[in-house]
């Protein structure tokens, strides 16, 4: 325990509350040391004598200094100004975890960034380096390198709770305002369709904070479908969300009406399933594709669809672009808000 002596102001306990606003607004308290209490008096160290105060007496006082908290966990390694460059400037935090990727210079740190990290934020349990998303079920290699042995947790975004485990499925916070964004649009009575809802939080936001007729929320990972059936329960909208495990490709022979809506959030293969969205879609149905893309590809991805578009008949009357956020260096991850729509009948 380190101490220093400093200048403070003796003050009666019965009075201190006061004296203590008036020095913190005008900024003569000093914030670096621990207030001491004794006896019958309190002594606020102070930066200045306070000329508003004569009536209390100025001491000189040993008061004990407070420990700083790093505010970042650069703050607390040790490392060349190279490797500390290299160190990432964001992560992921899903509920108690954080999820970090770390370029191959850093690897060999990992324990001392993880431990770092977890020092520097209070409500995190475990640090957990991770691989890019991949394959069918949207998982990705996990390796705990600080805090706790867990992978499951609840994250908490607009109000709802979602339990995720982050090692056995998909789940991206960074698309929260996304999510509200979508659910905004929906109108009373829509049928919507999630076609990879994962834990099926675009499912829930919608059903909570619109008024849909019904959700039906398809995904293929068995995990995702038990966390996403828990979750439905947990934010009160069984009657509104149906979760269904099954492959989306099967979506037609699954989904017993036309979609007004359908969420297609399966970043790299989205494409591969556009024309099994449209077989299911109303004659007007709003389609939310998501797709990770050069900035220079996505007018060739949109021209794409459009011709898919026309083998199912419709037209893509409308496509509005939103880049959500930087995936890769130029490479995004993007939103395309769609509106298709059935060709009339020629006579």
């Amino acid at each position: 325990m380190t101490k220093k002596k400093i200048k403070a102001l003796r003050v009666p306990l019965t009075e201190a509350e006061p004296v203590r606003r008036f020095l913190k607004e005008h900024h003569l308290l000093r914030e670096d040391v621990k207030i001491v209490k004794e006896g019958t008096c309190i002594f606020f160290p102070i930066t200045n004598n306070p000329e508003d105060l004569p009536s209390y007496p100025v001491v000189i006082k040993s008061f004990e200094v407070r420990m700083q908290k790093p505010h970042c966990y650069k703050d607390l390694l040790r490392l060349s100004k190279k490797l500390s460059e290299e160190l990432p400037t964001s992560y992921d935090t899903v509920g108690s975890l954080i999820l970090i990727k770390l370029p191959q210079s850093l690897i060999q740190y990992h324990k001392k960034i993880g431990n770092a990290l977890l020092e520097t934020h209070k409500n995190i349990r475990t640090v957990c380096l991770v691989d890019p998303v991949s394959g069918e079920l949207r998982t990705r290699n996990i390796t705990i390198i600080a805090g706790e042995n867990q992978t499951l947790t609840t994250h908490v975004e607009y109000g709802l709770t979602f339990h995720v485990d982050v090692a056995a499925t998909y789940f991206s916070p960074r698309l929260a305002s996304e999510r509200k964004r979508v659910a905004a649009q929906v109108k009373p009575g829509e049928i919507v369709v999630d076609l990879f809802a994962g834990v099926a939080p675009f499912s829930i936001m919608i059903a909570r904070y619109a008024q849909p007729k019904i959700v039906y929320a398809i995904d293929k990972n068995k995990k995702a479908i038990t966390l996403a059936k828990q979750n439905v329960k947990q934010n009160h909208v069984l009657q509104t969300v149906e979760v269904i495990h099954a492959d989306a490709k099967d979506a037609e022979k699954i989904i017993p009406t036309k979609a007004d809506r359908i969420i297609m959030n399966l970043p790299f293969s989205a494409y591969n399933f556009f024309s099994t969205a449209l077989s299911i879609a109303a004659p007007t149905c709003k389609v939310h594709y998501y797709d990770i893309i050069r900035e220079e590809d996505i007018e060739t991805r949109i021209t794409a669809l459009e011709k898919i578009g026309k083998t199912q008949e419709y037209t893509l009357s409308e496509v509005l672009i939103h880049r959500i956020k930087s995936y890769a260096p130029r490479e995004f991850y993007i939103g395309l808000d769609i509106t298709a729509t059935k060709h009339a009948d020629v006579a």
